[in-house]
């Protein structure tokens, strides 16, 4: 049986004028017994929504809608569909499928699936262009649909699914936790969510933020130490002390890269999740600045189903908030511009106006 919803979103259709977005009908991929369709109450403004529509990560499939931090109410399930039922309220993150046949897919790393597809300004098999959460309605596989806990509201749970999901993955892959000491470049949209959870974790934060007026809310956000990276030699009295770093920083080129590997102590590692548009990359090494402490430097990509439901377990029973700005979704202009302008604290949330 086809559904009965008109999926419609507020697509760029013109890439000179990428906040300029217009509502555009859509058709989703065909319905499978995995899929899951999804009526969209609340999804969050990402700063890849930013850099997908002004281009600065390749050409867009237009027309496109994007968002990719999605909640609503589950209203078709298919067969071969587990945990979840109708009338569920759920969410879907920055991946949307994954073949579910190779290597990673069957060791539970389906968010490192070669084939897998985005959420939005993405191909599936059959060609059909993937459309994001600024829109009525979506279809997703279920590996990549989370219940949402009653705990968290919908406004909360918005951003927790690319925003939190993109730094809590290499927060517990690496360890953090009680006895450890984990680092946090960055206090904006990924970098406050790395904060509440590493924190929420039981570790031993240390926040380092090139603003001085988000030093106090570093602070709110529970980090135990809060560092001024404007100061000459900010790094020095940290020298071996940190077990993990995370950063988030969007401006990679001007990321003191060799300071903060010299904070990690032996084989501590450094794990990038901010990234930039494609003509920034991150700063030069040398590989004598490897060899002090047998530092490791790598990267993370969203994150697993087994994450995810950890993550938000985690929120529930910690309480645990993001800092959000609440939007009507034909706003999304605004919110667009805002978190551009890195002026947002921290993070938007559009709610559904489309009927």
């Amino acid at each position: 049986m086809q559904s009965g919803l008109e999926f419609k979103g507020y697509a760029l259709v013109d890439p000179e004028n990428f906040t300029e977005l217009q509502v555009k009908t859509f058709k989703p991929k065909p319905f499978e017994d995995d899929d899951i369709e999804i009526v969209i109450t609340h999804c969050g403004v990402c700063g890849s929504d930013v850099h997908t529509l002004k281009q600065g990560w390749g050409e867009s499939k237009l027309p496109l809608v994007v968002g990719h931090e999605i909640v609503g109410k589950a209203v078709r399930v298919g067969k071969n569909v587990k945990d979840i039922k109708s009338g569920d309220r759920v969410g879907v993150g920055a991946q949307i499928w994954s073949c579910m046949q190779c290597r990673q897919c069957k060791d539970g790393y389906e968010n490192y699936c070669p084939k897998q597809v985005d959420t939005y300004n993405a191909e599936y098999p059959d060609g059909t262009v993937s459309q994001g959460g600024y829109s009525t309605a979506i279809r997703a596989h279920q590996q990549f649909v989370f219940p949402i806990p009653d705990a968290i509201e919908s406004k909360y749970a918005a951003s927790m699914l690319c925003g939190g999901l993109t730094v809590f993955s290499p927060l517990r892959t690496n360890g953090a936790g009680p006895g450890k000491k984990v680092g946090i470049i960055g206090i904006g949209g990924l970098g406050h969510f790395a904060i509440l959870f590493a924190k929420g974790l039981g570790a031993e934060v240390y926040a380092f933020t090139h603003t001085k007026d988000k030093m106090q809310d570093a602070k709110e956000l529970g980090a135990d130490h809060v560092i001024d990276t404007t100061q000459k030699d900010f790094a020095q009295s940290l020298q071996g002390k940190l077990d993990l770093i995370v950063t988030t920083m969007d401006a990679t080129p001007q990321l003191p890269i060799k300071d903060f590997l010299g904070m990690l102590y032996v084989h501590g590692r450094l794990v990038n999740v901010g990234i930039p548009d494609m003509d920034k990359p991150l700063p030069t090494l040398h590989a004598f600045d490897l060899v002090p402490n047998g530092a490791y430097i790598g990267g993370s990509h969203v994150g697993s189903k087994k994450e995810c439901l950890e993550m938000l377990k985690l929120a529930a029973e910690k309480g645990i908030k993001p800092w959000i700005q609440e939007m009507p979704m034909k706003d999304a202009k605004a919110a667009i511009e805002a978190v551009g302008n890195n002026t947002v604290r921290y993070r938007c949330v559009l709610t559904q106006d489309l009927n």
